[in-house]
């Protein structure tokens, strides 16, 4: 029978100089280290400093595929193949399910003509998802397979966080129930200001739970939950960061604090082989 997961947690740790989100217990028993970046550890400069990990912002590319190198090395994942997809505010998801090197760039080259997901059944595989106020999701599987989302409010709506969690669930043959939950940091409903028919979409796909009293106010986090609730994730397994991107400019990259100029952080997973 197949081990459960412990229930998530995520905690704030300094890995190889470098501040970051992660759950210690899920990379002991599942081998699987999830990591949601902030700014802090990089080498880029000015609106992009520090760690930025985003290579379509206007940052000199040489500084990110550095930033990238040098996560990697904190986290004990030199040997990893680096997957990066190019994000299109949609819901498309892209299989990751060899290590064959013709497969990988097979996969590498359909991420890069846009998917805002991947799915991972394989060992030393990192998939990175960058963010700078959209909500980054990680799932993981009880056998270490995972996915991870990037969740704006139109893959939101479109319920990527459930298609993904249902993908993931077929993959590993479990039910969704025993797969563990991860919403990193992203602008919250205290800043998340949106217009009537965006707030009327989500109080349609979500329930109005997710809407504040004003109308004017969207919560992520509640709306995520929700979707993957009808996924059949069970509430117990999904842990939020917590933390409004846009509150804290100076710890995470927010594109409505900077008018859109700002690098992104990311939402990291890979399973080690054992």
């Amino acid at each position: 029978m197949m081990a459960e997961l412990p229930l998530p947690s995520l905690a704030l740790r300094e890995l190889g100089g470098i501040p970051l989100l992660t759950d210690d217990a899920l990379a002991r028993t599942a081998g699987v280290r999830v990591a949601f970046t902030g700014r802090a550890g990089g080498v880029s400069a000015g609106a992009y400093a520090a760690l930025n990990l985003g290579s379509h912002v206007g940052d000199d590319l040489a500084a990110v595929e550095e930033n990238r190198r040098v996560l990697l090395a904190a986290l004990g994942l030199e040997g990893a193949s680096l997957v990066v997809p190019s994000q299109v505010h949609g819901i498309d998801l892209v299989s990751v399910a060899s290590l064959d090197a013709a497969a990988l760039d097979r996969a590498r080259a359909k991420a890069a003509e846009g998917a805002d997901g991947l799915v991972v059944a394989v060992p030393d595989v990192a998939a990175l998802l960058c963010f700078a106020d959209c909500a980054p999701v990680v799932l993981v599987a009880p056998d270490g397979r995972f996915a991870v989302v990037h969740a704006g409010w139109r893959g939101c709506v479109a319920g990527i966080a459930s298609k993904a969690a249902r993908a993931l669930s077929a993959d590993a043959g479990v039910p969704a129930s025993c797969l563990n939950a991860y919403v990193g940091p992203h602008i919250g409903p205290c800043c998340f200001e949106v217009g009537d028919d965006v707030a009327e979409r989500f109080a349609a796909a979500f329930g109005a739970g997710c809407v504040a009293d004003d109308g004017a106010h969207v919560s992520l986090a509640r709306a995520l939950s929700a979707d993957l609730a009808a996924a059949g994730v069970d509430p117990a397994r999904v842990c939020e960061a917590g933390v409004c991107t846009r509150c804290h400019p100076d710890e995470y990259f927010s594109y409505r604090a900077t008018d859109g100029v700002c690098g992104r952080h990311g939402a990291l997973a890979c399973r080690l082989e054992r």
